[in-house]
């Protein structure tokens, strides 16, 4: 008995796995495709370094829908162009007069100060397209580019500040801090810089898992949906497939004859030959038979032909409206939100396999 329970808590770890890796697949495609994780840093640069959007929002994602929406399918694609020309190697002052400005004599120049740091950075790029696809920049990488920002300077840190606040850039106010915290010290300041940003990018990574957790819940739902992933149902399948699997065997031991018995529990499309429903039996477990309720199905022909995909639309159709089925698809979709490092921890635990290092 307890054998059997380790069979069905083994064959639904393994089904959550299977079901969990491919949503991350899908997922990380579509990441990779709209280029999300670079969007959401370089809106994070944008909001820190030149303030919100033209019309005053903030680059980042303040709501779930903009996650899906927003950042993604915007035409205002937060990332700088790329330039296939090389950075120049000094860099030229902010073209900004602070006293004039803070004055109120000249207006607030248009200085893009996510282009500038972009310039600095261009050299660890390695773009696709128009854009810049950098979608992480090391601490102490940022921090060299905030130092040549401000060698450009006459005043040195005090000058960069200067501009930062003539422009209203919220940056300003950041390296401020960090500048009288190190005591005007150049070296402490760099260091200081590095230690900002590292804690700025934990609280930017703690904000995009959290946003990506929606994103693969929804993802999730569409998948158990559209395969009609019903767990509690697939854990019955799991028990009565043990149980005909045991009867086939123990019917198999007495041989032909009673090999003859089981033509009656043959499916007469897969084999009239008893043999053949036993081979049948065994290399057909529950775990495949998951996917026959998709809204489109794949049969693999056993004399390795080609595979031929079947529409199950009417009957998957009257398993989403049953609602007998929705207690087994809502619990599907909770076990997918832990992710497939869990259930692979988990199988793990049941197999008692061990990683060989």
């Amino acid at each position: 008995m307890i054998s059997v329970y380790v069979d069905l808590a083994i064959g639904l770890v393994l089904a959550f796995l299977l079901l969990s890796l491919l949503v991350s697949g899908v997922n990380e495609a579509f990441v990779r495709l709209l280029g999300i994780r670079s969007k959401f840093l370089w809106a994070y640069l944008r909001d820190t370094m030149d303030g919100g959007a033209a019309d005053g929002t903030s680059w980042i994602p303040s709501k779930i829908a903009d996650v899906f929406a927003k950042l993604p399918f915007s035409k205002n694609d937060p990332r700088p162009e790329h330039s296939p020309d090389p950075a120049p190697p000094v860099v030229a002052p902010m073209p900004v007069d602070p006293t004039a400005v803070l004055a109120a004599e000249e207006p607030v120049p248009d200085v893009d100060m996510t282009a500038r740091l972009y310039r600095r950075l261009q050299e660890i790029d390695h773009p696709k397209g128009a854009r810049t696809t950098i979608a992480d920049i090391p601490p102490e990488r940022f921090s060299g580019a905030v130092m040549e920002l401000v060698s450009a300077e006459e005043g040195g840190v005090d000058g960069l500040l200067t501009k930062l606040e003539a422009v209203g850039s919220p940056l300003a106010g950041h390296l401020k801090g960090v500048w009288e915290g190190a005591q005007r010290d150049l070296d402490k300041f760099r260091k200081g810089v590095e230690n900002w940003f590292d804690g700025e990018m934990q609280r930017l990574s703690t904000l995009y898992r959290r946003y990506v957790k929606w994103v693969l819940f929804a993802l999730g739902a569409a998948l158990t949906l559209l395969l009609g992933m019903d767990a509690l149902e697939y854990g019955k399948t799991l028990l009565r497939d043990n149980a005909y699997r045991a009867a086939v065997a123990a019917v198999a031991e007495g041989g032909q004859e009673a090999l003859a018995g089981l033509r009656e529990r043959c499916d007469p499309t897969v084999s009239t030959d008893a043999l053949g429903c036993v081979t049948e039996s065994f290399s057909s477990p529950a775990l495949v038979k998951i996917f026959d309720h998709s809204i489109v199905s794949v049969s693999l022909p056993p004399d390795g032909g080609d595979p031929s995909f079947n529409w199950n639309g009417a009957v998957w159709w009257d398993r989403l409206i049953t609602p007998g089925h929705w207690p087994g698809y809502v619990l599907t979709m909770i076990a997918l939100l832990f992710g497939a490092p869990f259930w692979w921890d988990v199988l793990r635990r049941l197999t008692g396999f061990r990683h060989r290092s």
